[in-house]
């Protein structure tokens, strides 16, 4: 049932056929090649570094050359990819004062949409997040570290949605595939998911209680864990800085 239910809320067009109301997506072919590289690189499936091949590319999603072209120029307008004309094509290294920005952004908006949801007298629009956080907790209990990145996310993006803020949160995350990165490694390390865990029961705690000096400590420290890190990230995986 968790799986299931991670695919509905990752993929829109399944979620529409369920009966929950969303509009069903019409992207188009490199968008959608696009939106498959763009998750391979932060799950870091490719890593930084790693040589890319149009013509391969194009035989493995089963399309011509151009929307694979146009879908890379896209990557790397996002710093994803570097295309050196006329030569090769490479994942980026991971850019940590990128990530630093990005973080910087989610910072500040993130503590705008917690103070207002401690603010409100009906708790109720936090609902969801206390579901995503249970769902989050039996993907930690059954070792599923993707199904629970996949939460995270979600988990962030349902306080976003209950202030009617969601556009923001998906702003954030098309500029954050530095500091995502980040994260998927510093993912696996003991103690993280739990960390990131008992986070998520504070800021809905802290909500619930409206005190919003509370929320915001939650919140701080949360986000700042994996920059935390970071020196020690690099220097585990120094070939992909």
């Amino acid at each position: 049932m968790t799986v299931e239910l991670a695919r509905l809320l990752d993929d829109p067009n399944r979620a529409a056929d369920a009966g929950s109301g969303e509009r069903i997506r019409r992207i188009s072919v490199s968008q959608q090649i696009q939106e498959s590289l763009r998750a391979r690189i932060i799950s870091l499936d490719l890593k930084p570094g790693l040589s890319l091949s149009r013509t391969d590319l194009a035989t493995h999603y089963g399309v011509s050359q151009t929307p694979v072209r146009d879908a890379m120029m896209k990557l790397e307008e996002e710093g994803l990819l570097t295309i050196y004309p006329q030569s090769k094509t490479e994942v980026s290294k991971i850019d940590v004062d990128h990530a630093r920005e990005t973080q910087f952004l989610r910072l500040s908006l993130e503590l705008e949409v917690t103070r207002t949801l401690a603010r409100q007298e009906d708790k109720s629009s936090i609902a969801p997040a206390r579901q995503i956080l249970k769902l989050q907790e039996t993907a930690h209990a059954e070792g599923d570290l993707g199904l629970f990145a996949t939460f995270d996310k979600r988990f962030h993006l349902s306080l976003f949605k209950a202030v009617g803020l969601a556009s923001l949160c998906q702003l954030v995350a098309s500029r954050s595939g530095h500091i995502d990165r980040l994260r998927n490694l510093n993912l696996p390390d003991p103690g993280k998911p739990a960390s990131i865990l008992r986070y998520h029961g504070l800021i809905l705690a802290g909500i619930e209680a409206s005190d919003e000096t509370a929320t915001e400590t939650a919140v701080r420290e949360h986000l700042s864990g994996t920059l935390q890190q970071v020196d020690q990230i690099v220097a585990r995986n120094p070939a992909f800085f």
